[in-house]
């Protein structure tokens, strides 16, 4: 007699027999007798695509594990690069090799003839040389008493225009005295940084923060030819050399005996820090009362301006910068 399969079976759930007993899964033996599953070409080609997909999704995971471990701060704050293992060298360029990464000694500082990459400072240690200030740097005594009669002649003309006489008995000798009051305050550019300088660079292995604070400053609003006083704090972390830190405030007299803006001014006394001593950092913060403002225009005499430049490691660590302005005071305002 012939037997049906009954419907019900197709419809049991699996791994469980139409009788209720559970169904046993037959493995097939290999040759060696060792129980293995049987793979398909298909299933391998499933696995090398899951293996693949794995490690893909492993990488994403250390990627996304590695962004996300870095806090939130400020996009300046990036971490210093891993420095690359250098390559062994023969024995000729590796007898070179220490004296290539010491730092400038004071003698090469100063002989050093090249360009500056430097937007303010030229390959004489002039800031903005023109053809003004190159001449009243090589003139001669007969051109210098000629420029003297000239910025007289000028003083005098103006305070015609003021409605003043200038020939009264108390502005008799005011033309000239502004005329040499005038080129006092502006000495600086005819001054070099290199003879500021003058080979005050020590080697000394210090690389700890030094900081030169309140320097008084005097310089000329270059837009109304009236000055701006105040003091500067200046603030650099050595690569091994360090400078005399008297030439830090000469440094900073140089360039504010110049008509300026408090902005450019700080600005430029960090970058002649930065290229005449190669530092790891420069920090340089300037704050001051501006008599164009004071005097005249809005007449605010309580007022304060307050201006930084920060270079190196200065502008890339917080830590470093907040530092500095907690100890210059800065912060405690």
């Amino acid at each position: 007699m012939v037997q049906f399969a009954s419907p019900s079976r197709s419809h049991s759930p699996s791994g469980v027999s139409s009788d209720g007993e559970p169904r046993r899964t037959k493995k097939s033996k290999s040759k060696d007798g060792s129980n293995k599953k049987k793979r398909t070409i298909a299933d391998e080609g499933h696995g090398d695509a899951a293996k693949t997909n794995g490690n893909n999704g492993a990488r994403q995971v250390a990627e996304r594990r590695s962004s996300m471990s870095k806090p939130a701060r400020d996009f300046r704050d990036q971490p210093e690069p891993t420095p690359k293992k250098k390559k062994r060298k023969t024995s000729a360029s590796s007898a070179t090799a220490p004296e290539a990464s010491i730092a400038p000694t004071a003698e090469e500082a100063g002989e050093s003839s090249t360009r500056s990459p430097s937007p303010v400072i030229d390959f004489d240690g002039l800031s903005r040389p023109s053809r003004g200030t190159r001449e009243r740097l090589d003139e001669s005594p007969e051109q210098k008493e000629l420029r003297m009669v000239k910025m007289k002649g000028a003083v005098r003309t103006l305070l015609e225009c003021i409605g003043e006489d200038p020939d009264r008995e108390g502005l008799l000798a005011t033309p000239e005295r502004y005329a040499k009051a005038m080129l006092f305050l502006t000495k600086g550019y005819q001054e070099n940084v290199r003879d500021i300088v003058n080979g005050a660079i020590f080697q000394e292995g210090h690389n700890e923060m030094v900081i030169v604070k309140d320097i008084e400053v005097f310089s000329m609003c270059e837009h109304h030819l009236v000055p701006f006083t105040g003091k500067m704090h200046i603030g650099y972390i050595p690569s091994n050399a360090v400078i005399g830190i008297s030439k830090l405030p000469r440094i900073a007299e140089l360039f504010a005996r110049r008509l300026q803006i408090q902005e450019r001014l700080t600005k430029e006394v960090a970058h002649a820090i930065m290229e005449v001593l190669k530092p790891q950092g420069v920090a340089v913060v300037m704050e001051s009362s501006h008599l164009c403002m004071v005097m005249r225009g809005v007449e605010k005499t309580t007022t304060t301006t307050i201006t930084s430049c920060v270079l190196g490691c200065f502008e890339r660590k917080e830590k470093t910068r907040n530092e500095f302005l907690s100890l210059i005071g800065v912060n405690r305002r």
